[in-house]
């Protein structure tokens, strides 16, 4: 057990190192002007920068859509995925015909659908979480899956004695037993929604990170362009570290 945490912490300290020493590669190298700043602005410049944009409030409509939408396709693939992760594990003859099916849908381009989208859905918010969650779902599906596959049949067994109805049985025996797998479910899903949206964005909305940030280098605005792409950066990373933080607590239970 404790060599599994000194594991963990060696490698996020190793993350640390390799990130700070990138960012100050790309700061030596931008204030020496050996990259131009027409092309790259100082990481410093992008922190100071971004900093006064948060105090003017300048794009606080466009961050606050983005994280509406982020939250939302993050909520809706999860449920969703889960509940379709349920059905698809209880009906084994359906399995079979999805799992292929599954295994190659990242070789498909999600966003080819965005008319399709635009035509049924109108322009605005619901086009850019039905392609985040189009995006996201699948990895969530497949973590339940995962879980349930994982399952002790001992578990199962109480089930049946106990004589649970299949949404009890869901609730409180594959629910807590699948935490652990579901997790990881959980962190894709969010992943691909940040994904999904911000890209979104900057075809299918007026609004949003993505759409600002599209329209700060149509305009040649690169201090507005890298604090806004330094910002979801960071956002991200706080995101992640906090996810992986409740994996970790799971990871190291199932482990006992």
């Amino acid at each position: 057990m404790r060599i599994w945490e000194f594991e963990v912490k060696a490698e996020s300290l190793i993350r640390i190192v390799v990130v700070v020493g990138f960012v100050v590669l790309i700061e030596l190298l931008c204030r020496s002007g050996i990259i131009a700043s027409s092309v790259l602005i100082a990481p410093s410049a992008m922190f100071t920068h971004g900093i006064e944009l948060l105090r003017g409030g300048k794009f606080d409509h466009d961050i606050v859509t983005s994280l509406i939408e982020i939250v939302a396709a993050s909520i809706v693939s999860v449920l969703l995925g889960f509940v379709l992760g349920l059905g698809i594990h209880a009906l084994p003859s359906l399995r079979r015909s999805i799992e292929p099916l599954l295994s190659s849908y990242y070789a498909i381009p999600t966003f080819i659908f965005y008319p399709i989208f635009i035509v049924v859905l109108g322009i605005g918010s619901l086009p850019i979480i039905a392609i985040a969650v189009m995006l996201s779902v699948v990895t969530m599906i497949t973590a339940t899956l995962n879980g349930l596959d994982r399952i002790p049949r001992v578990l199962h067994k109480s089930a049946e004695v106990m004589r649970l109805s299949p949404w009890r049985c869901a609730l409180h025996i594959k629910l807590p037993a699948t935490l652990p797998y579901l997790f990881t479910g959980v962190k894709l899903a969010v992943a691909y929604a940040f994904i999904g949206v911000i890209a979104s964005e900057f075809i299918l909305s007026g609004s949003g990170i993505g759409y600002a940030i599209g329209y700060a280098y149509n305009n040649f605005q690169n201090d507005d362009m890298y604090s806004l792409m330094l910002f979801v950066l960071v956002l991200v990373t706080l995101v992640n570290a906090v996810l992986n933080r409740i994996d970790q607590r799971f990871q190291s239970r199932r482990q006992r």
